[in-house]
This record gives C-alpha cells, structure tokens and sequence, in this order.
C-alpha cells in the first residue's frame, strides 16, 4: 500500500498539463521474480518515475515502452522472459529465472482512471480492496477494452462484461482469490471463442499494530511501522508523552478509550509498558479482540507470572497459539531500534503464514506458485 500512497502523492504533484504519464502494473509472473503481481511504477515522459516492477533491471525498458504507449494512447503489455539465454531479450543475464507480464497504461487526466479507483482504495475505511484489470480480449465484452480497471464490490458490480457466463465464472475465480488472499491472473475461455484475460488484485488493509506502552522504545518501533507504511496506534496517557514524538503514529488512544480502537484480522498488539502490573491489565484486553497476533515485550517468565496472578484473581487465560511472549525473532536484538526490528520481523512473518526462519532453510520456493 506504501507503493500506491508513493505514486499517489506523485502524480498529486505532477502537471497533467504539461506532463504525460503512464502506469505500469506487473499482472503475471511465472516463476522468479524479484517484485511479485500488483508491484506498480508510475512512468512520467519526462524520465522520472515512482515505484517499481523489479530491482530496477527492467524499469529503464519499462520506460522507453511507456513513452510509446504514451504517445499511440494505447495501453499495452510487455513480456519479460529472464529465463532466456537470447541476446536480444531484456532481462537476460538476470539470473532470476521467471517470466513477468508488465501492463503499462497511459493516464489520461481528463478521464476516471486507475488513479481514482487506487486513491479511492488508500482513502476509505479499513477494508480488503478487488480491482479487476483486462490484460487480454478477444471479442466483444460490452465495450471494454485492455487497461482498464474496475473495483469488484459483489457479484452485480461484474455486469459490465454485460454477459451472464462471465459473470459466474469470474465471480467465482475471485471469491477464491479473495479466500486465500492472492492477487493473480485469470483467464476464461468461453464457449462462443471469446476470450478474456483479467488481473485480480487482492489489495488487504495494512498491518495494524496496537503499542501498548509510552515509553522511549516505543518511538523506534512507531518510525519502523510507519517507514513500512504500516498503521500504528499507541496506547498511552496522552500527558505523560510528547505528542510531537508520536507524530509517526495514526493515533494515540488513551487507556480508558480502548474500546475505540478498531480491530481486524491484520491488527498486532505489542505490550511494552515497562510496568509488570500495566502489561498484566492490558494481556486479558488483547486477548478479548480477535486480533491474531499478541506479543508481550520481556522474558517469558515473566508473563507466564501474569497468567498466574490473573488466575488467583479469577481471570483465567491462556498463552494461546496467537501469544508471542517475549515478542520479537531471535536475530540478538539488544537496542531499541534492533528489538523493533525483531518485533515487526515477527509480526510480519506471521501475518503472512510465514515461520521466520531462515530462506536458506526454506525448501518450497520463496513466494507461492500456481
């Protein structure tokens, strides 16, 4: 979401007037690739550009594709083949092993465009986001054409393809999409010899992590969270911190208003109040949402006496699967900045079904494939 928010403010300050740009959009990869689908890059004709489809191999192609497609006001998709040995084929000599199907659509600023409908994403509520993009068609579909987006919001927002058999078979391709969290490519070959391409990008809300704790090492954590264009929310007595020093944060929520925060399935909360009788209040509260991650800052021990204490007091919890107590991965952290990398390390691997281990160990490849 950091990316899109980038390219956002970009072209928030660009002159449509006297500047042209274009979107690119990784749609399919096949195999390795250093950005996966969904990676974006705003390409302006002056040579500037925001964002990334690569490690910045193929992003000089990319741009000399733009301003092309730019000028014929034609969107168009670009193959990137780096499992080739052919001279001739940019990427060759990468060594990355996979194909990358690049859609780079000219913005035409008098016209609703795929910048609305991403500003549109960045600005609403915290929410799981469908756009649609045609990558491919042969046929007629209402109209439609290559390079334009569309938001799913239900079934009935497909009616556009203004066919009845479209309609069941994307719809479906989508609620499993959406079921496993996956942005990628689909492509259905009707019966009459139509055929439609479509990137599904599956756009979560951004990991939202509750810290509570006011603090000095709580501000490593904050400018880490933010630095990934993450939320962050502090839980703390608004007079006995500096606002200025939270400046980072998305707010900060005073104790008694704790039932204010809004949790979803991408919320973390991290207790780090330095205060054994604090951290023991705020366990059972964390415990009370459905958030799937809770991670409590020191030794071990030290929360299972929480517990403990909770128990004699009639309060009974558990350490359950979703408890991460001491927080963080164990890399040696022993500074602040260090153990807020360890802690956001952790949350991260977590949220995305990850062990945080070693990618040496790892046996499958890094990222899923169909």
């Amino acid at each position: 979401m950091k990316e899109i928010t980038n390219i956002l403010t970009a072209y928030q300050n660009m002159d449509p007037t006297r500047t042209k740009a274009a979107l690119a959009t990784v749609v399919r990869v096949e195999g390795s690739s250093y950005r996966r689908t969904g990676a974006r890059m705003l390409i302006m004709d002056n040579g500037v550009w925001v964002g990334g489809i690569s490690g910045g191999c193929l992003e000089g192609d990319a741009l000399k594709r733009a301003r092309l497609a730019m000028a014929q006001a034609k969107p168009t998709l670009v193959t990137y083949d780096t499992t080739e040995d052919d001279a001739y084929q940019i990427g060759v000599g990468l060594g990355c092993n996979g194909i990358i199907d690049v859609l780079i659509s000219p913005i035409d600023a008098t016209q609703p465009t795929a910048i609305d409908l991403l500003k549109a994403c960045v600005s609403s509520a915290r929410q799981t986001h469908i756009l649609l993009t045609i990558t491919q068609l042969s046929g007629e579909f209402n109209g439609l054409s290559i390079g334009g987006m569309y938001r799913y919001t239900g079934t009935g927002s497909l009616s556009i393809f203004g066919d009845d058999t479209v309609t069941a078979a994307l719809d479906e391709v989508i609620r499993r999409y959406v079921a496993k969290g996956k942005s990628a490519p689909a492509r259905l070959d009707l019966p009459d010899g139509r055929l439609l391409e479509i990137f599904v990008e599956v756009i979560p809300p951004v990991p939202h992590v509750v810290v509570m704790g006011q603090q000095y090492d709580v501000y490593p954590l904050v400018r880490l969270i933010n630095e990934l264009g993450w939320q962050a929310t502090v839980v703390a007595n608004p007079q006995k911190v500096t606002k200025a020093f939270f400046s980072q944060a998305n707010a900060l929520v005073p104790p008694a208003e704790f039932d204010t925060i809004a949790i979803d399935d991408q919320t973390a909360f991290v207790l780090m109040a330095h205060d054994f009788n604090t951290d023991r209040a705020n366990l059972p509260k964390a415990l009370g949402t459905k958030a799937p991650f809770i991670g409590v800052l020191g030794p071990r021990v030290r929360t299972e006496r929480m517990v403990s204490e909770l128990a004699a007091e009639g309060v009974f919890i558990s350490l359950e699967e979703r408890v991460h107590a001491p927080v963080g991965l164990d890399i040696g952290a022993t500074s602040p900045e260090e153990i807020a990398l360890s802690i956001v390390a952790e949350i991260k691997a977590v949220l995305s079904g990850r062990d945080g281990s070693s990618l040496r160990l790892r046996q499958a490849p890094i990222h899923e494939r169909e």
